[in-house]
């Protein structure tokens, strides 16, 4: 047994991936059957900017943990990877709280979908870090790829249009094509994924989706087109498989306070996309700059400077452009009002 902890996977040995999967389960644990054990009960702004300091501390002191036991460079790549993935994790914050508001999902359902979806994202992102890291260590020019792709992405962020209007759109497209083919009610039943309900033909009954299911799935989906950025990101950063993983899942775990933290204010980081393409294209140029073409050494806290620096001038131009909306309510109230018709008609 005492060999088997010792053994090396993906370069590191099995008990630091066992310890940590132990901490991440004993954190959902508490998260779920402890502090929200009255499913009814709303998140307030407060609690939630409480537990997304308490999961970016965590975040930081396993980083203080890998900085003395692995060393002073993977220390540093650890937290500059934390940093880039929690800075592009508030953009996904934002496209949560158009879904929300779309589907007419209320705050105190919200904390359900994204517990399960936190769930689903842990998985999915760790088989893209595992097929990122066999790519990456099979062959080095991977590198210069993911470097394309950030900077074409950035790019993109810098010139697309209105992404809440892009978003509504694709959710009324998967909306439609899920009352087409399966049978989705117009109403949800108190916090329930599915329930049964009389079929229109037969009158038996039969299982329904709720319009949480719906959410559910527009939630992983975008965090997956999410992952498609952050998982390059990262390992233009550091190739370690070990923090890649550890520091993506720290900023996957504090997603959900930080949604109930932000949401509320959505319209006064106007101006924050700016700042994450401009993390994207630097994170891009960095690869092509130090590592294909060899042209200069990027230390890995120069990342971690760059991506706060840019982060915080972001929130703060932001907060600064839109002082004048402080006083403006709320982006997603608390009980999203949104006419049934526009989710389209039942299944029948």
């Amino acid at each position: 047994m005492v060999d088997f902890l010792y053994m090396t996977w993906l370069g590191k040995p099995v008990w630091m991936w066992l310890g940590f999967h132990a901490v991440i389960f004993i954190l959902l644990a508490l998260d779920l059957g402890l502090l929200h054990r009255d499913k009814s009960r709303e998140i307030g702004v407060k609690e939630s900017l409480l537990l997304t300091a308490f999961y970016l501390t965590l975040g930081l002191l396993f980083g203080g943990w890998v900085w003395w036991y692995i060393g002073p460079q993977a220390g540093q790549e650890y937290l500059a990877g934390l940093v880039v993935e929690k800075s592009l994790s508030m953009d996904n914050v934002f496209v949560i709280a158009v879904i929300f508001g779309y589907l007419g999902i209320p705050r105190n359902a919200q904390h359900r979908v994204l517990l399960w979806g936190i769930l689903a994202a842990i998985v999915l992102r760790g088989l893209m870090i595992g097929l990122g890291a066999a790519l990456v260590h099979q062959a080095e020019w991977v590198l210069t790829i993911f470097a394309a792709f950030l900077i074409y992405a950035g790019i993109k962020m810098l010139v697309s249009g209105d992404e809440e209007e892009g978003e509504s759109r694709s959710a009324d497209r998967f909306t439609a094509f899920m009352r087409r083919h399966m049978r989705v009610t117009d109403q949800l039943d108190g916090q329930k994924f599915t329930t049964r309900r009389p079929d229109p033909a037969t009158g038996k009954p039969v299982l329904w989706l709720t319009p949480l299911a719906l959410a559910l799935v527009l939630v992983n989906g975008a965090d997956v087109i999410f992952a498609v950025d952050s998982v390059p990101a990262i390992f233009a950063i550091t190739t370690d498989t070990y923090v890649v993983y550890t520091s993506n899942i720290f900023a996957i775990l504090g997603l959900r306070a930080l949604y109930f933290a932000l949401a509320a204010m959505v319209d006064r980081f106007a101006y924050l996309k700016t700042a994450l393409a401009l993390i994207l294209i630097f994170i891009g140029l960095k690869i092509v700059v130090a590592d294909t073409f060899e042209l200069v050494e990027v230390q890995p806290w120069v990342a971690l400077v760059v991506t706060v620096v840019l982060l915080a001038g972001g929130i703060v131009y932001s907060l600064w452009r839109t002082r004048g909306a402080a006083e403006a309510p709320a982006a997603v109230p608390p009980e999203a009002d949104v006419p049934r018709e526009r989710l389209g008609s039942s299944h029948g």
